[in-house]
């Protein structure tokens, strides 16, 4: 694949020549050992390695910038990476051998969102209208990481405004932005052929709108992503990834850049189980933020240690539902002209496979254990006839048949996070950004245009309120009391079983956590057809435990017991 040398690939290959200058004259003057084989090595490895002598911070730190160097045009994961990252480890390393690790993140490179903030590195959530923006206070999650003695290597790629730009009918491809372009998925890293599709998108879509790109190609060890309503499942999905969503308010979003809160979470994402549950406990605020008044919902494990529930027995005696109606089976909605849900016949072997682990792990398995307003008969009570306002058509007046909580929220809390930003603001509002966007339509800020935005902006938040409140109830309602409660509690159940991303919207709109889980790789299945002489390589399939509030420690010892069943994470062959 042929694509333009960006500024940050030449600023990776001169922090590499120059490191690679100094460890040489260094190298002088001690044993060389042999280099440390990083691929696929978990946070637990590394810092035996480093505890050990085997490794330091500085050589891991070099060894993933030579890889974004070598790959960073194949793939394009990267908005940002971070000048200081030698530095830091070098500083890492001196506190260590002083006065020991601060923990299991100590000289871990972890890259973050770039809607996360940022204050020795631009935070730009993939918009032209933020290039260069360097916000004027760190992200609690970036504090918590700093703290933890993580080193944040990189800024990631990833879909403009947590893909809340351009709906229907020109939707924004995932992990692509106005500012970054496409972020290429490592397991097919080519553009789509196909005549009238092919708009230089990749074949393989990475999933959105957080990236798991780089994570999956071993270009650093984990990453934080966001989710609003599918983006941190889906790209770990797309990448073989362990990806957990958690419960809203379990991780504090202060210096995040917003879609809505009453949905947005940042959370892990990473290549085992066990690395995503270390990196939540960083993350994760042990007391309530004062800045963000969602966190103290969740209790969290005595010193942030998820660790003590990675049980290879968790599965014995656990009690697993699975939703079949419209997640795993087709249905149609009633009052509906179509069906929705439904597998692939290898999907569909792959999610039976599932299955037949967790029996042989000794849990119970519920099947069917439907979402009751999965399979309600009233039209007005159907899950499935609720959808999200997400479309240019959805304007105001014309929206009584979706949920206006996304939009509504847009206007009001990315309002506000401009406003956080005091005089250091690029833009005062979401009305400027839109302008700003327009008159700016030549650098490309407009090529899938911005329904999102604009529907959102014509949002009146006075006017509106009433009928906001009523429609963030309904979602609760039908998702949760009516939804994941109802099939939890009617089976007296652990947790459901998704394939894929399917349960994504119904554990998102209610604010619950899920941990999704590679189990595979299936077939490629497009429409229209690829051309005769191009194969499609397997994209990636995962299964998601979801669970109700604040049961991440149940789903992730049941997800590291599947994991450890299983064993199907394969790193994608176009990164060796």
């Amino acid at each position: 694949m042929t694509t333009t040398t960006p500024v940050r690939y030449t600023l990776i290959s001169a922090l590499v020549t120059v490191a690679g200058c100094e460890i040489a004259t260094e190298q002088d003057t001690r044993t060389v050992a042999e280099p440390y084989d990083i691929m696929e090595a978990t946070i637990p490895e590394l810092q035996a390695a480093m505890s050990e002598g085997r490794l330091t911070a500085r050589d891991l730190v070099q060894q993933y910038l030579t890889r974004i160097a070598v790959y960073e045009n194949l793939l394009n994961a990267t908005i940002t990476v971070n000048p200081n990252a030698l530095a830091e480890a070098e500083r890492l390393d001196r506190e260590r051998a002083a006065t020991g690790a601060r923990g299991p993140l100590h000289g871990i490179p972890i890259a973050l969102k770039d809607n996360i903030h940022t204050t020795d590195m631009p935070t730009t959530g993939g918009a032209l209208a933020f290039e260069g923006f360097v916000p004027p206070y760190d992200a609690t999650v970036t504090e918590q990481l700093r703290d933890a003695g993580a080193i944040i290597i990189a800024k990631t790629v990833m879909t403009e405004l947590a893909n809340w730009v351009a709906g229907a009918p020109y939707r924004m491809p995932g992990n692509y932005s106005s500012l970054g372009g496409y972020g290429f998925n490592p397991y097919d890293p080519r553009r789509d052929p196909r005549p009238g599709i092919g708009d230089g998108m990749p074949v393989l879509s990475a999933g959105g709108s957080s990236s798991g790109i780089g994570t999956s190609a071993n270009l650093w060890v984990a990453n934080v992503g966001t989710e609003t309503s599918g983006s941190i499942l889906s790209p770990s999905n797309q990448n073989m990834l362990v990806g957990i969503k958690p419960t809203l308010g379990r991780v504090s979003r202060y210096g995040i850049i917003p879609i809505t809160a009453d949905q947005d979470t940042a959370g892990p994402m990473a290549r085992s189980v066990t690395d995503a549950a270390i990196l939540l406990g960083a993350i994760e605020s042990r007391e309530p933020d004062p800045e963000d008044s969602a966190t103290g919902r969740c209790e969290a494990p005595p010193n942030g240690d998820y660790t003590v529930y990675l049980d290879v027995d968790s599965l014995q005696g656990a009690r697993i539902g699975i939703p079949r109606a419209g997640y795993v089976d087709p249905v149609t909605p009633p009052g509906a002209n179509s069906s929705r849900g439904g597998l692939g016949p290898a999907q569909a072997e792959l999610f039976e496979e599932s299955i037949a682990v967790l029996e042989a792990q000794g849990a119970t398995v519920v099947d069917p254990a439907n979402l009751p307003a999965a399979i309600d008969p009233d039209p007005g009570r159907n899950i499935f006839n609720w959808g999200i306002c997400a479309a240019e058509s959805a304007t105001r007046g014309n929206d009584a048949h979706c949920s206006i909580v996304l939009k509504y929220g847009m206007k009001r809390d990315f309002n506000r996070w401009l406003e956080s930003l005091g005089t250091s603001a690029p833009l005062r509002s979401l009305t400027e950004l839109r302008e700003w966007n327009r008159e700016n339509e030549l650098l490309g800020t407009l090529k899938y245009e911005q329904s999102l935005l604009d529907i959102s902006d014509e949002v009146d938040l006075d006017l509106d309120r009433p009928r906001y409140e009523a429609d963030r109830a309904k979602d609760i309602e039908l998702n949760g009391a009516q939804g994941i409660d109802a099939a939890i509690a009617g089976n007296d159940l652990d947790a459901l079983l998704f394939p894929m991303t399917r349960g994504a919207d119904v554990s998102a709109r209610p604010g619950y956590p899920t941990v999704i889980v590679p189990m595979g790789l299936v077939p490629a299945e497009t429409e229209p057809a690829f051309p005769e002489d191009f194969e499609p390589q397997p994209a990636p399939f995962g299964v998601s435990f979801a669970g109700l509030p604040c049961s991440e420690p149940r789903l992730i010892a049941l997800a590291y017991a599947f994991e450890q069943a299983t064993l199907r994470r394969v790193p994608p062959p176009s990164t060796p």
